[in-house]
């Protein structure tokens, strides 16, 4: 049996050992599929950015819909919501096929059904991230982020190669169809899988308020705000190796389909290496540490890509390339997880994602472009510079080390019994809070006071104010404003076990009785029937 600090101990877990087999299998065919449109591409244009195109394709759905998906992971059973995300992308598939099999693809339809398939997996991938949480405990999440990597890395170190030959055997649309059969073994094992869902008393959130609380928790939580900004910079320059990889196959090695494959089956063996040194690398790296050497590994193997005209040289490059790619983006999703509780993980993951994938799908365009007017080779080199100045930037925005933070619920919060008959949707509501300090604790309370403003905000509470009293200056009053009582009620349903250490503090610091606590709900002066007579006759004008 894998012992717990093996990269391999995830595997002990039935439910995550089946479905990671399963996406194996799926993520075979997608990357067989994956060169098959590419160098069908390559064969009916004669345009270089609709070749770089056929990757931004794929990036561009998840950079637009992931926010949307995360919502939904947050808010549905994830297993339902991948099983809907299979059917679709086997459906597509199926269509993608038909119409090769007749010769009815021009660019641009590849492109959408490229795009149709990006929209499956934008659907699917904050389900399957967030899922992770429920199937391993905490502490083996970072090796099960780092297997998932190296799931889909085993696939590209032979898929491609095999993609290759099935195109050079038999025509891109039989990796049409191998794509489209691969889609079972992933719902067979969703179907199989029961995971233990707790019912909340709450009623769902709608879509737009989901959306905006995912994105106030992450513009309130500083970790994940600079892996964001990082994981935006690397899919930028990282992504000229991918989508130039099939010009560097045809024009500066001067190889066919299959030299194509075996370049990303060369990467696709270095990512494997990458995910297997993860855990021992962060044994004796800083987690910033390994994302500047990835950057740095990243830009060397981009210049050798760029002036190599050798196969063997460009593999081994890519070797690396492929191995800084893991490190790179498995770090940066382990940091997102661990700094997220359960009930925002999907929207957290889903806006990393967003960016990083729009910082691919820009960068498929502008280094196909570039690439168009200037040549692969310099738009590597460029993309290589770009990589450096992403290392540089981890000076500002340093990724923030692993903690074991504890984000459970807090599982304080009783509703209070209320004599006023309340409905859900009752609201604004007004929190008054008082507060007891002495002079000499003020400078630490005001220090704790501006963590619980953030805590309160990225919660869901908006309006929030301190307010010391005139007349009484040892009293203190904190004041936040939720839109209906069950938004009150889910804001402090939301705290966790680590946010306990800041109102323990301030707790400790209070200096009267129990702490005294105002919940009002706003009610209007003037009723809305009777503003029209209180209206002069200037207001009429």
């Amino acid at each position: 049996m894998a012992d717990r600090s093996s990269p391999l101990a995830p595997f002990r877990h039935d439910t995550f050992r089946t479905i990671w087999i399963a996406s194996l299998v799926s993520n075979f065919g997608s990357l067989i599929q994956a060169v098959g449109a590419a160098w069908m591409m390559t064969s009916i244009s004669d345009s270089v950015n609709m070749v770089a195109l056929v990757q931004a394709s794929t990036a561009l759905p998840i950079m637009i819909f992931s926010l949307v998906s995360g919502a939904l992971a947050d808010n549905f059973d994830r297993r339902k919501v991948m099983l809907v995300a299979q059917w679709f992308m086997l459906v597509v598939s199926a269509f993608l096929t038909v119409f090769a099999y007749l010769g009815l693809i021009t660019p641009w339809l590849l492109l959408a059904f490229t795009f149709l398939l990006g929209c499956g997996t934008a659907l699917n991938n904050p389900s399957w991230q967030a899922s992770v949480g429920d199937m391993v405990p905490r502490d083996d999440l970072p090796n099960a982020v780092a297997l998932n990597s190296m799931g889909f890395n085993i696939t590209r170190s032979v898929g491609p190669a095999i993609g290759g030959l099935i195109v050079a055997v038999a025509g891109a649309a039989a990796t049409f169809a191998v794509n489209a059969a691969s889609y079972f073994a992933v719902i067979y094992a969703l179907m199989r899988w029961q995971p233990k869902i707790d019912p909340s008393p709450l009623p769902r959130e709608s879509l737009g308020r989901a959306i905006s609380a995912g994105l106030r928790y992450v513009a309130m939580s500083p970790n994940i705000g600079k892996v964001v900004i990082r994981g935006f910079v690397f899919g930028l320059s990282a992504s000229a190796i991918l989508a130039l990889l099939p010009l560097v196959a045809r024009d500066l090695v001067h190889g066919g389909p299959l030299t194509y494959g075996v370049m990303l089956g060369s990467f696709g063996i270095g990512a494997i290496g990458g995910a297997l040194l993860s855990a021992r690398l962060r044994e004796f790296l800083s987690s910033e540490a390994i994302v500047r050497y990835a950057f740095a590994g990243f830009a060397v193997s981009a210049a050798v890509t760029a002036i190599s005209t050798s196969v063997w040289p460009t593999n081994i490059a890519l070797l690396l390339a492929g191995a800084c790619w893991v490190l790179a983006l498995s770090l940066f999703n382990v940091t997102v997880q661990l700094s997220t509780p359960r009930w925002v993980v999907g929207r957290a993951l889903s806006l990393y994602q967003t960016t990083t994938f729009a910082g691919i799908a820009a960068g498929s365009w502008l280094w196909g472009a570039a690439a168009e007017q200037y040549g692969a080779d310099r738009a590597l080199i460029a993309s290589g510079v770009l990589m450096l100045l992403g290392a540089v930037i981890g000076l500002r925005y340093a990724l923030p080390e692993f903690k074991s933070l504890n984000l459970d619920p807090l599982n304080r919060f009783s509703e209070p019994l209320l004599a006023l008959d309340l409905k859900p949707r009752s609201g604004p509501i007004v929190i008054m809070i008082d507060y007891e300090i002495a002079e000499e604790d003020i400078p630490e309370f005001l220090a704790l006071m501006s963590d619980r403003r953030r805590v309160r905000i990225r919660d869901g509470a908006g309006q929030w104010a301190l307010m010391r009293d005139l007349e009484k200056p040892e009293i203190w009053t904190e004041t936040y404003h939720t839109p209906t009582w069950v938004e009150y009620v889910r804001h402090n349903q939301r705290r966790t076990q680590a946010d306990a250490a800041v109102g323990d503090r301030i707790r400790a610091l209070h200096r009267g009785g129990e702490i005294r606590v105002h919940r009002m709900i706003e009610r209007q002066t003037i009723l809305p029937h009777d503003i029209a007579a209180h209206k002069t006759p200037m207001d009429m004008h």
